[in-house]
């Protein structure tokens, strides 16, 4: 079974950080690009950066370009999404995608249960 499962989300004040992982199963993680997502209560999905199969971050959204930083230990098949100098309004579920292709597309295949992060003073 394909899967992919987020941990590290919870409550953290503003100018805090978190690292958010995605731990993949029933495939290589090496083998794909691995988005990630979040949505806040009544906004659309945003894809916040894309994580190339040699662990380069890249399409990052520009809401959290400079503070947030993705990456990947294919070892033991998770990538990361290190968050610093978290703002209120980064609060949202944060989910990873993997990419259908072997490169960062607009296609995903399979999708995590997502991880609440709130940043709240």
């Amino acid at each position: 079974q394909l899967q992919l499962v987020e941990s590290g989300g919870g409550l953290v004040q503003p100018g805090r950080s978190l690292r958010l992982s995605c731990a993949a199963s029933g495939f290589t993680l090496s083998g794909y690009a691995i988005h990630w997502f979040r949505q806040a209560p009544g906004l659309e999905r945003e894809k916040i950066v894309c994580i190339t199969r040699s662990g380069y971050g890249t399409d990052y959204a520009g809401s959290v370009k400079g503070r947030f930083t993705g990456s990947r230990d294919n070892a033991r098949n998770t990538v990361y999404l290190q968050m610093n100098f978290l703002e209120v309004r980064d609060t949202a579920i944060y989910y990873c995608a993997r990419d259908m292709n072997n490169y960062c597309s607009d296609s995903v295949d399979v999708w995590g249960q997502g991880t609440q992060v709130t940043v709240s003073s």
